[in-house]
């Protein structure tokens, strides 16, 4: 199954986004920032990644609806949900 590259732009985006927030993660650890700021910012960087998974699922979703892809099964595609669970 190949996803809509135009539908994965804002997912790339997202995970950019994520990656400068790990980013500035590391580098709060490394300058002894205070632990409630650290944690703040790993939440947000979770919760970018969680988004991400969400939005690729539900894509992949749509696609084997409307174009009524058997490459994954009902098995696999709750799988992969939960996996993000």
């Amino acid at each position: 199954m190949q996803l809509d590259p135009t539908e994965l732009t804002p997912v790339i985006n997202r995970l950019k986004r994520a990656q400068g927030q790990l980013a500035a993660v590391t580098r709060m650890l490394e300058e002894g920032r205070d632990c409630k700021d650290v944690v703040t910012q790993m939440a947000a960087v979770s919760k970018a990644l969680d988004r991400a998974g969400f939005a690729i699922i539900a894509s992949g979703l749509e696609q084997c609806i409307v174009q009524e892809d058997a490459s994954l099964d009902k098995k696999e595609l709750e799988k992969l949900f939960l996996s993000l669970a």
